[in-house]
């Protein structure tokens, strides 16, 4: 990739960004927007589905299905996005699995702060499961906030005696709200997103509880027994270095996990494979990653 594509996806995310202090309408406003604006893979099919009571939608690809699901959780700092502004990554994502994906559109703070997100991912799953899938066919995904959440989501299931999925797939996962790593300053000028933002982003979806509770920060939760996961990160993103002690905490704890840094990435680039090959590449790893682990 050149450097003139780089900076031209980079303003692409960049123009979808709001400064810290913007209404939380108009945050969401522009999320919704950025996912309007990317031509979606042909052949994509969203079916609307209660899944529990959580509004969601089945994605499908064509005839690309072997038997596989994902639960996807999208991005925004738990204020913010929908399942519709992820329908073409996630729809790629599926192509490059073979699988169909349940995306949920889980509540959102500060209107229902944490744990509410939590406990949408836990019903959505124990819906998809009451419907016959198996967990071993089923894989949990999520972008930033929703990559943070799969593992939330994951912890939680565990602690309370249900079956996990196969694996993880966690794309520039936001799992640790007390503010760890150097990165936060040493990237500031290379990623799109700002400590200021996502300190608001935490304030609205904690709302008094703790940073270091387990499950808002998973990366400081007990990691033991979770299964493979992946995280997809870029070495431009102010959370690289909170996603890497993420990584060494849960490889110690035994888990089997893998980190694939993609180097002068932002947060988000996955979500522009239409228009950014290295976001296409990723996708592509994540889907032979769920070939490997999945059932």
């Amino acid at each position: 990739m050149s450097s003139t594509e780089l900076d031209n996806a980079r303003k692409f995310m960049g123009s979808f960004i709001v400064p810290a202090g913007t209404s939380l309408a108009e945050r969401r406003t522009k999320m919704a927007a950025r996912g309007a604006s990317l031509p979606c893979l042909p052949g994509v099919s969203a079916e609307p589905v209660n899944a529990g009571g959580v509004p969601a939608e089945w994605v499908r690809v064509g005839q690309k299905f072997s038997g596989r699901y994902i639960l996807f959780f999208h991005g925004g700092g738990f204020v913010e996005g929908e399942a519709a502004a992820v329908r073409d990554p996630l729809a790629r994502l599926c192509a490059a699995s073979e699988a169909s994906a349940l995306s949920i559109d889980y509540r959102l703070a500060p209107e229902n702060p944490f744990p509410a997100a939590v406990e949408d991912a836990l019903t959505a799953w124990r819906w998809m499961v009451q419907q016959g899938l198996s967990p071993q066919s089923c894989v949990f995904a999520g972008s930033s906030a929703g990559g943070g959440l799969a593992v939330s989501a994951m912890v939680a299931l565990r602690d309370a005696g249900d079956p996990l999925p196969a694996c993880g797939i966690l794309f520039s996962p936001w799992t640790d709200m007390t503010w760890s790593g150097g990165s936060l300053d040493a990237n500031a000028s290379t990623d799109v997103v700002d400590s200021q933002s996502i300190a608001e982003y935490r304030a609205m979806y904690l709302q008094g509880e703790r940073p270091d509770h387990p499950l808002a920060s998973p990366a400081l939760a007990n990691l033991i027994g979770l299964p493979p996961l992946l995280a997809l990160t870029g070495t431009a993103e102010i959370l690289i270095d909170s996603v890497r002690n993420f990584v060494r905490r849960a490889s110690a704890a035994g888990v089997d996990v893998t980190n694939l840094e993609y180097p002068d990435m932002f947060h988000g680039w996955q979500n522009l494979a239409a228009i950014l090959p290295e976001a296409q590449a990723a996708l592509e790893a994540a889907g032979a990653f769920i070939h490997s682990r999945c059932q």
